[in-house]
């Protein structure tokens, strides 16, 4: 059984998910620590209902971004997470070497396109329909120390259709999110995943 961190800012709904395929026995893990970057998001009461530990390490009462990542970093450490995994994380980390590989992140597009600072949330779905795109989804990759960059470990699409609004195109690529995060945890788990630092930078399973 995998030790998972899940690492949180806003309202917990990828959390959610993920608990929900343990529960459902669709995931082999255990989370043993959630990080709350906001201490006043709603995904703290969704962790409490799930009756997960919660601790708030907060890069706005950090003295520098450095200290910031060492409190995350060692948190982890000390909790024995061997996956930590962005769930709607928005605080930039610098992930240390012995974490390089074993930090996932999600994003409601397909990167490269549609990532990086600011792009979260209904930001990336406006962004999509703005620039016509045909088609869209999610993008599992490993977190590098920068905003939505690292090696991609699988994608999942669905097209844009000509009614969508950035609520719609939410709600269908969150559907695929709920399927792609627990697939990249099952490839991690099983050791199917080979971490190169490349370019296209790319997860590719064994």
């Amino acid at each position: 059984m995998i030790r998972l961190g899940i690492l949180i800012s806003g309202s917990g709904a990828t959390l959610e998910n993920i608990a929900a395929a343990i529960a459902s026995k669709e995931l082999c893990a255990h989370i043993v620590t959630v990080i709350a970057s906001n201490a006043t998001c709603y995904g703290i009461e969704r962790a409490k209902r799930l009756n997960l530990p919660v601790t708030i390490i907060s890069r706005k009462q950090a003295c520098s971004l450095e200290a910031f990542s060492q409190q995350i970093a060692q948190h982890l450490r000390d909790h024995h997470v061997e996956l930590t995994l962005m769930a709607g994380f928005l605080s930039l980390w610098q992930i240390p070497d012995d974490l390089i590989g074993k930090v996932m992140n999600i994003h409601p597009a397909l990167l490269p396109k549609f990532g990086g600072t600011g792009m979260h949330g209904h930001h990336v779905h406006e962004a999509v329909l703005a620039a016509g795109e045909k088609e869209s989804g999610c993008t599992v990759h490993f977190a590098d120390n920068t905003y939505d960059h690292g090696p991609i470990i699988l994608q999942k699409r669905v097209p844009v259709l000509p009614a969508d609004t950035p609520d719609s195109l939410a709600k269908r690529v969150f559907e695929q999110e709920c399927l792609a995060y627990p697939e990249a945890i099952r490839l991690f788990a099983a050791r199917q995943l080979t971490f190169k630092q490349s370019t296209p930078r790319t997860a590719t399973p064994h």
